[in-house]
């Protein structure tokens, strides 16, 4: 029994450690990713492009936790994104706010102004009913 014993410091001496070290540097690693992202977005310049809104989606994650006094809490977020697509035919998808998220709708047209990976707006041009079978058409807000 002695030479379990040993065996088992000795494990829980070598592994917890390195399970330790592994942690932490994942830890560093999404906040240094998350840094440089910040610093990319605000090296590029604002731009406010003609856009429409392709799609919308969400992200609903629940997370559990049970503390010392057995007292479950759980906490539910919801992650809101609008894909947009430009004049060139290219899409881009950024994450928005609730609220943001409630007032658009796909098919919206509009200027998409973003910075980088960063949503900073849109705003929606103005539908015009066209006549009845036909679509309608967008005129800007700001007239």
């Amino acid at each position: 029994m002695g030479d379990t014993s040993f065996w088992m410091f000795d494990f829980f001496g070598k592994v917890m450690p390195i399970f330790f070290v592994v942690v932490i540097g994942i830890i560093l690693l999404s906040a240094g990713k998350g840094i440089l992202q910040w610093g990319r977005n605000n090296k590029q310049p604002v731009l406010t492009v003609d856009s429409r809104i392709v799609s919308k989606r969400s992200q609903v994650s629940h997370h559990q936790h049970q503390d010392t006094n057995d007292h479950l809490s759980s906490h539910t977020k919801t992650t809101y994104y609008l894909t947009f697509e430009v004049e060139s035919g290219d899409r881009m998808e950024f994450a928005v706010s609730g609220e943001q998220y409630g007032l658009c709708a796909e098919g919206d047209a509009g200027r998409l102004t973003f910075q980088g990976t960063r949503y900073l707006g849109f705003q929606r041009y103005m539908r015009v009913s066209g006549e009845e079978g036909t679509p309608g058409s967008y005129r800007s807000m700001n007239h």
